[in-house]
């Protein structure tokens, strides 16, 4: 699971990774001072649960979660209990009182865990088992573009550069990758780097740093280097 940590304190935001550190199913992407940070990782990553604390600057935590659309799983780390039945309302995964026990934290990530493996297997079983294609918008129409049809995609700000096995001239969309990312079968498709997504059966072979579809040598992200690492050892 990709997790956020936020925090304005630097001990407690520190301690806060230490914790992230020691939960194996979670990878944290970015660590953040303010929510305005954590805004700019949301746009950048896929996030599937926030860690973040109530009282900061400008925007509190709550107010930061009642802004997002599509939120992920949070959990709120707060000195101050008088905001839990609050924090009920928006349906966080859990509420934790500074100084939080690793016991007490790792009940929570556990309880994260589970709400996003339910919700995982009912998006398998509802989209990704039935479907072997997707549509984007282009120009007025919709494009279908079958899954297996795809070799990369690289992310360019507000468009997506799709390469196809079928042509030699790429199809471009005004979208984002984190918005094509969740339509894509997991089993099929692999995130290399903030700006790349690669079909696994395309890939010819694995460096260290890169990944190679014939001739094509894409950059592999220091925050996808364990997945990548996992394709190589499965």
């Amino acid at each position: 699971m990709k997790c956020i940590a936020i925090d304005d304190e630097p001990l407690a935001l520190q301690l806060l990774r230490d914790n992230i550190s020691k939960i194996p199913y979670l990878e944290l992407v970015a660590s953040c001072r303010n929510v305005f940070d954590a805004m700019k990782a949301l746009e950048e990553y896929k996030i599937d649960l926030i860690f973040i604390d109530i009282q900061m600057p400008g925007l509190t935590g709550l107010e930061f979660i009642k802004s997002l659309e599509n939120k992920p799983l949070v959990i709120l780390i707060t000195a101050y209990k008088q905001y839990a039945l609050e924090s009920y309302d928006l349906a966080v995964v859990d509420y934790l009182v500074k100084p939080v026990a690793l016991d007490r934290f790792i009940k929570a990530c556990n309880r994260a865990k589970e709400q996003y493996e339910l919700k995982a297997d009912k998006h398998n079983n509802v989209v990704v088992s039935s479907l072997d294609y997707f549509f984007l918008n282009a120009d007025y129409s919709h494009v279908k573009i079958m899954f297996d049809d795809i070799t990369w995609m690289e992310g360019l700000r507000d468009y997506v550069k799709i390469h196809l096995k079928s042509s030699n001239k790429p199809l471009l969309f005004r979208t984002s990758l984190k918005a094509i990312e969740p339509e894509l079968p997991p089993l099929k498709f692999i995130r290399i780097h903030k700006s790349y997504i690669v079909a696994i059966a395309s890939i010819t072979s694995i460096r260290k740093a890169s990944v190679f579809i014939k001739d094509m040598e894409l950059p592999i992200g220091e925050t996808y280097r364990e997945i990548v690492e996992k394709i190589i050892r499965n």
